[in-house]
């Protein structure tokens, strides 16, 4: 079978099942605003929070030969919500140094002090700032209103970006389907961060602010080619845009992968950033070419009924 019939039978198939193929997405969305709501219910909260959001204090150890995973092993049973961290060299992948981070609510020289004492007895040695460790410390006011800030600022911009889209199709059905795309994209994106248990920091919800960028660019793409451009019929125009659009998005994503695998070992913020990243890219092949695509579908031969009837 050559091409041009493979894409006349795949045309045919679409016709007829494309308004069905919105239960898949459908689906994903309710299970997403479902989970949301149980987690909210349990942790008062829709992400689990990494010590930038909580607040507490880090601690870097440089020493090249310290053991990770006992370290860890003795902290488990010491100190609350420790979490272990490792520094290496972006050449020779060495270990360079070790992040410790406990949350807690208060960051005072008690608690320093506290954690000090418990890696000092592990260690052998005293922890002296500026020599073999530095230590930071943030207090949950401080994260609390930065953690604010930025979700103020995620809001801003799906607003703006929303009047956008607006101003550019000045019709509800398309710049709906363009905003619902982005909105699922970021939703259903954090849920696969809680089913995977990985505790946001604020490099990670500037990821999602910059996903609302990556999301609306192949939406936009379909809606502009199927509702602005005539001479063709609408399977023809998806066809056009899906061509352009999946080599964008597949670009995309073979470059953050290469980021992820080369750069995200040696940075937690790095992979954080790159992973969500991914994850909205690929959720935003379901988005835009299954969920977009049937609604943009529907409405534009909708309109030409209308426009054929007259």
């Amino acid at each position: 079978m050559d091409k041009e019939n493979i894409k006349k039978k795949f045309a045919e198939f679409h016709d007829k099942n494309y308004k069905l193929f919105l239960l898949i997405p459908l689906i994903l969305l309710i299970f997403s605003c479902v989970y949301l709501s149980f987690f909210y219910s349990q942790h008062n909260d829709f992400f689990y929070k990494d010590i930038s959001l909580t607040g507490g204090t880090i601690i870097t150890i440089n020493d090249g030969d310290l053991n990770s995973l006992e370290l860890e092993g003795y902290l488990s049973s010491r100190l609350e919500n420790a979490n272990i961290r490792q520094i290496s060299d972006l050449m020779t992948k060495k270990q360079i140094a070790v992040i410790v981070e406990t949350k807690n609510s208060e960051c005072n020289e008690l608690e320093i002090e506290k954690t000090k004492t418990i890696l000092e007895d592990f260690l052998g040695y005293s922890l002296i700032e500026g020599e073999n460790s530095t230590i930071e410390c943030t207090g949950s006011t401080f994260s609390g209103n930065f953690y604010k800030q930025l979700l103020v600022a995620i809001l801003i911009a799906f607003v703006l970006m929303s009047i956008v889209v607006f101003i550019q199709f000045k019709s509800f059905i398309p710049s709906l389907a363009v905003i619902y795309s982005a909105f699922a994209d970021i939703l259903m994106s954090l849920v696969v961060i809680n089913l995977l248990k990985i505790p946001l920091s604020t490099a990670g919800i500037v990821a999602f602010l910059m996903l609302i960028g990556y999301s609306v660019d192949t939406d936009i793409l379909l809606t502009n080619k199927v509702l602005k451009r005539e001479g063709k019929s609408v399977n023809q125009k998806i066809w056009e845009s899906f061509k352009t659009g999946i080599t964008m998005t597949l670009t995309s994503i073979l470059a953050v992968l290469a980021a992820l695998f080369i750069v995200g070992p040696f940075s937690s913020t790095l992979f954080q950033i790159f992973f969500i990243m991914l994850l909205g890219l690929i959720l935003d092949i379901l988005n835009t070419w299954v969920t977009n695509v049937s609604i943009i579908k529907w409405y534009a031969l909708n309109k030409e009924k209308k426009k054929n009837a007259n």
